[in-house]
């Protein structure tokens, strides 16, 4: 059995909590981390001397860092489900899976900080407005690209639509007022509603 430890309200532990559930691997998770503290204890620094969630442990084997877990998990227990053999179909999905943590997630943290988590240093009303316009950016980037497919690297369901899907997830359930995006939208129901998906996904989002 897998141990994956992080908080569920941390999206990079959501990602691998649903890629998991996605290759049928039961696990136990350990809530670490935020309130839940733990990580500068040697015991899970042995495992990420970064002092980071999530970390995956599968037998010997220990990994850090979540679209790396992905990765593993996709290649080691979904090769021909959510892994793509094929490199050209594996690189679709790797930019997507990069994009989210480069791109996306970085645009959402200020809203996260400041409206959801209400930090007060994090409050400044033109940094969550400018990231509003950042994430809608990036949104209409995905609208277009879904436009003529039905999940992000094609027609089936894959590791790039876990990763993304984390953050159209926190995207779509943020208080905030939202330009429509329909094959966004269409997506994320479709995605959503993968069993799956739903311990990963908790609402709301915290």
């Amino acid at each position: 059995m897998l141990t994956i430890w992080g908080r569920i309200s941390s999206i990079n532990v959501q990602k691998v909590v649903w890629a998991a559930g996605e290759v049928g691997q039961s696990f136990e998770r350990i809530d670490c981390g935020g309130a839940f503290g733990g990580l500068r204890e040697p015991v899970f620094l042995a495992k990420n001397p970064n002092a980071q969630i999530p970390v995956l442990e599968d037998g010997e084997v220990c990994i850090w860092e979540s679209n790396s877990i992905v990765r593993y998990l996709a290649a080691r227990y979904g090769a021909g489900w959510i892994w793509e053999e094929d490199p050209a179909r594996r690189a679709d999905a790797d930019r997507w899976m990069d994009w989210m943590q480069s791109a996306l997630q970085p645009a959402l943290m200020p809203l996260l900080w400041g409206l959801v988590r209400k930090v007060p240093e994090h409050a400044d009303p033109a940094k969550i407005e400018a990231s509003v316009a950042k994430a809608e950016q990036l949104m209409e980037i995905l609208d277009q690209h879904l436009s003529n497919r039905g999940f992000l690297a094609g027609e089936r369901f894959g590791m790039a639509d876990i990763a993304v899907g984390c953050g159209a997830h926190r995207w779509l359930n943020m208080p905030v007022e939202r330009v429509a995006r329909p094959h966004v939208e269409r997506w994320y129901e479709a995605i959503f509603a993968r069993p799956a998906a739903q311990p990963a996904l908790v609402l709301p989002v915290t």
